[in-house]
């Protein structure tokens, strides 16, 4: 298969397309190395991969230098021209569009930025996805989407109009706007709206990282909610192999959808909605006592209310990722935090 992924220099991209590559894929990634978060550390995913970020000039090609069958191109996803001429170049098979503006509380105060990159930005792939025709476009939607939902489990038949935050709304919007192209022009598409993935390599702006760096240094965390948060914590192994299964299966016409009665999920265009979770929600408690263990060090903990745009709680109803591609997370939450704890360690020499 001809791969394109974008946000490879991210948490999740990087993960995925190293996944990919050890399949036997032709992958090309697309990243802007943006500095929401250390560039040192998107830098360093791209050196493992092969890549060094210093050579990497906007729309110019960079080939791995431990694998021969990844490229790499550094483009902004609003940069229209610099996306389609990489869809026309590599003319790719599948997309799997995982770059985006995440971050709930930091689009309270940079909401311009997830207008331009989440939906300027995924309006441009949806436009190359129609001009290069592509077998399938896998996108990324999250978890927020859910909003003031409090139907638990969440369900992909659940109805998501009351978002929290920017992020969520652009995350809908992403799914609205994706549903228009497979109607319009056939583009077999599927959401994936992810739980919470943490694991070695995460974002700096996670909980986990976040929680670990100051354990280690004995500094006090802060504790959102007084510590009654719930998060459907989702180990990125159990993550990136699920978007591997889903990838292949390429959404049709569901044949018995009724407009009367509706199924967000599915539709009468080549369209589908997973969630894909842990299944299992951790209390923030049992997570940090988690990263405790892991450390051998006693967190400081201030308990503070909670904060604008948050859910007190995620849970993922993953029946149709079961149904449909025997999905099974298999990662406990204290081996996920081990091993991330293990990899941080070692980056930084602690």
């Amino acid at each position: 298969m001809k791969i394109i992924i974008t946000g490879t220099a991210g948490f999740i991209g990087f993960h995925l397309a190293n996944l990919l590559l050890s399949s036997g894929n032709e992958v090309t990634g697309i990243d802007n190395i943006n500095d929401y978060y250390d560039t040192n550390l998107k830098s360093d995913r791209l050196k493992y991969a092969g890549i060094d970020a210093k050579n990497c000039l906007p729309g110019k090609p960079i080939q791995s230098s431990v694998n021969s069958s990844y490229t790499f191109v550094k483009c902004n996803l609003e940069d229209k021209n610099c996306i389609f001429n990489i869809f026309e170049y590599f003319r790719p098979d599948i997309v799997i569009h995982l770059a985006a503006q995440a971050g709930v509380r930091y689009s309270i105060t940079n909401p311009d930025t997830y207008i331009s990159s989440n939906i300027q930005g995924f309006l441009n792939i949806l436009e190359a996805c129609r001009k290069q025709p592509v077998k399938h476009l896998v996108y990324a939607s999250s978890s927020s989407v859910y909003g003031l939902n409090n139907n638990m489990p969440f369900s992909v038949k659940h109805n998501v109009d009351h978002p929290l935050s920017l992020y969520a709304a652009s995350k809908k919007a992403n799914e609205l706007m994706a549903h228009v192209y497979s109607h319009l022009y056939d583009i077999p598409s599927t959401g994936i709206r992810f739980f919470t993935v943490y694991g070695p390599w995460g974002r700096p702006d996670m909980a986990l990282f976040i929680f670990t760096k100051a354990i280690l240094k004995g500094k006090p965390i802060n504790v959102f909610n007084n510590g009654k948060m719930e998060r459907d914590f989702t180990y990125i192994d159990d993550i990136t192999r699920g978007i591997e299964k889903i990838m292949h299966h390429i959404p049709a016409p569901d044949p018995v959808f009724n407009a009367y009665l509706t199924d967000p999920s599915a539709s009468s265009s080549p369209y589908r909605l997973y969630n894909i979770g842990n299944n299992k929600p951790v209390k923030l408690i049992d997570f940090i006592h988690a990263i405790e263990n892991a450390t051998g060090r006693k967190a400081k903990m201030k308990m503070l209310p909670l904060q604008p745009g948050d859910v007190e709680k995620t849970w993922a109803d993953v029946k149709e990722l079961v149904i449909d591609f025997n999905y099974e997370p298999s990662t406990p939450i204290h081996t996920g935090v081990e091993k991330f704890v293990a990899w941080f360690r070692s980056y930084y020499n602690l």
